[in-house]
């Protein structure tokens, strides 16, 4: 990944913290006026109505009792307290989004640098096929999300295959949706000729999450089922915290 560092947010969030976010203002500017070449508007669905109805549906509980994931437990740590949870901290203790690794797919140690530079704060892939992957990266200072072109343009500045997904895409799908606790999700769907992309961004704890599910043509082929499984599996930690409530109750 590139290590391009975005700048200061103000400028393209509200400033109101609220649970449900609002529309930006019209006078409210987007930080990055980058134009990627996109083939198609954002809003516009290009791929098959079974598609669109996974994509508009909330994220799903993670499969905790499925032998085929594992939960990964994220703290989001800042750079300067990048591997600081010493001692006897448990990192489910402290996790601020979770999501589900397939079995058999390796931890990438991101290093302090990256974290510090782009926000990668966990990524796993698969031995057989590293470009198979997921990861997630978060920036702090977002209270509520911008529009959901800026929000991609935004994360492809700093995501340099990313761009280039987009620029070559055969079709790109956007869309938002809420949890029945009215945690509001951006999700994409990037069909390229040589990859496929799914991505999920949403806002919680003054930070800016985003989990990318990676995969070349022929693995997304192989493994869409399992690849769309890890896609939905993704969420902050207020959800997180009320999944395990009902699991204990």
């Amino acid at each position: 990944m590139a290590t391009t560092t975005f700048s200061s947010p103000t400028a393209v969030l509200s400033s109101a913290a609220t649970t449900t976010p609002k529309p930006p203002s019209s006078s409210c500017k987007p930080l990055f006026p980058v134009q990627l070449p996109f083939k198609q508007p954002l809003t516009t669905l290009t791929a098959a109505a079974a598609i669109a109805t996974i994509l508009t549906a909330a994220p799903s509980p993670s499969l905790a009792a499925d032998p085929n994931y594992q939960i990964y437990y994220g703290t989001a740590a800042s750079a300067a307290n990048y591997g600081g949870y010493g001692g006897n901290a448990s990192k489910k203790d402290s996790a601020e989004y979770v999501y589900d690794v397939p079995d058999g797919w390796k931890e990438r140690l991101v290093s302090k640098v990256e974290k510090g530079t782009n926000g990668t704060d966990s990524e796993f892939y698969n031995p057989k096929k590293k470009q198979e992957k997921e990861y997630l990266t978060f920036l702090a200072g977002f209270r509520q999300l911008a529009p959901k072109d800026v929000v991609l343009n935004n994360l492809a500045l700093s995501d340099v295959v990313l761009q280039d997904l987009i620029a070559s895409a055969d079709s790109l799908i956007s869309d938002e949706v809420k949890d029945d606790k009215g945690q509001v999700y951006y999700v994409y769907e990037i069909d390229g000729a040589s990859a496929h992309s799914l991505i999920s961004v949403t806002c919680a704890k003054n930070k800016l999450y985003a989990h990318f599910v990676n995969a070349p043509t022929p693995e997304w082929n192989r493994d869409k089922d399992m690849l769309r499984h890890v896609h939905e599996s993704f969420k902050t930690e207020s959800l997180m915290v009320s999944f395990c409530k009902e699991n204990r109750d």
